[in-house]
């Protein structure tokens, strides 16, 4: 197998750039996994995943989580991750 040309590893770079601009840093993406399940990608470095009920219970108690993560900030110990720009 022949060794890429200059021109084609050049045109190469500029594709990659073009797609690595057109991803916006911090916005999530929802897949359904080979399993069936959801994942969630854009969280962190791995996809966070569950299966559609469990999605639909934590859903069910999204304000409660609100409520409890506001409370933990206010003692100062919980851990904020600071986002990339």
């Amino acid at each position: 197998m022949a060794e890429p040309t200059r021109e084609e590893l050049l045109a190469r770079i500029e594709e990659l750039e073009k797609e690595a601009r057109g991803k916006k840093a911090g916005r999530l993406e929802f897949r359904v996994s080979e399993k069936g399940a959801v994942s969630v990608y854009g969280l962190g470095r791995f996809p966070t995943t569950l299966y559609a009920e469990q999605w639909e219970k934590l859903l069910d108690v999204a304000q409660e989580l609100r409520a409890f993560i506001e409370l933990e900030k206010g003692k100062g110990v919980l851990k904020l991750k600071s986002r990339p720009e």
